[in-house]
């Protein structure tokens, strides 16, 4: 029986340093194929993650809560699209 909890990677950016967190965050991200996870924990609610994935990559990942505080959030952000392809000049 597959779990896609199970299935997705996990980054506890706890860990991390604070200014390599969204940058490893994104590159973690960019490397899923359409339907894999990752699943973020963090010390604080990531809600302004949220709205920087909704302004780079709307329509490409789908958020959802799995903890919600108040000393560990769990995110499951899947991608649910690839990226567009863009033009070449």
């Amino acid at each position: 029986m597959s779990d896609t909890q199970t299935d997705a990677q996990t980054l506890d950016i706890r860990i991390i340093p604070r200014p390599q967190r969204h940058p490893l965050i994104f590159q973690t991200f960019e490397n899923l194929q359409v339907g894999q996870s990752l699943q973020l924990v963090n010390d604080h609610d990531p809600a302004p993650l949220h709205n920087q994935f909704d302004f780079r990559l709307r329509g490409q990942f789908s958020w959802n809560y799995l903890e919600q505080g108040p000393e560990t959030w769990r995110v499951r952000i899947t991608r649910t699209a690839a990226a567009p392809v863009r033009a070449q000049a």
